[in-house]
């Protein structure tokens, strides 16, 4: 199944509420699973993990498996990936310059490697 994201309705609703004094707002538009969790870091890392840990999302337009194809860092240390059923939102969002970032949103320790970390993604504003 794959997460629907809605960005325009939600940023612009998001704008409307703003505050004069608030600096920055970020919103939750996907959680998903982090593909290719058992390629990457995460198996070496994952000690030193911890929900609510931040990630950075790094766009890579010309990857050859994936055009929207979006990176999953943590500490400079590459994860995995945005899986390619839900990452088109996000990767078209990155390229129009919406700044998006994530966050370790829960970790799991079961055997199947597309249930060890979801992945939250927020867009801030």
């Amino acid at each position: 199944m794959r997460p629907k994201v809605l960005l325009a309705p939600l940023l612009a609703a998001a704008c409307l509420a703003l505050p004069a004094f608030a600096q920055q707002v970020h919103i939750l538009v996907q959680s998903s699973p982090l593909a290719g969790f058992q390629y990457y870091g995460g198996r070496i890392l994952w000690d030193e993990m911890h929900e609510g840990d931040p990630l950075a999302l790094i766009r890579e337009p010309y990857n050859r498996y994936d055009p929207f194809a979006v990176r999953v860092e943590w500490r400079g240390e590459k994860l995995g990936y945005l899986p390619r059923a839900s990452n088109r939102e996000v990767a078209d969002e990155m390229d129009k310059g919406t700044p998006v970032g994530g966050r370790i949103g829960k970790m799991n320790t079961d055997p199947n490697p597309w249930k060890r970390v979801r992945v939250d993604v927020y867009v801030g504003l």
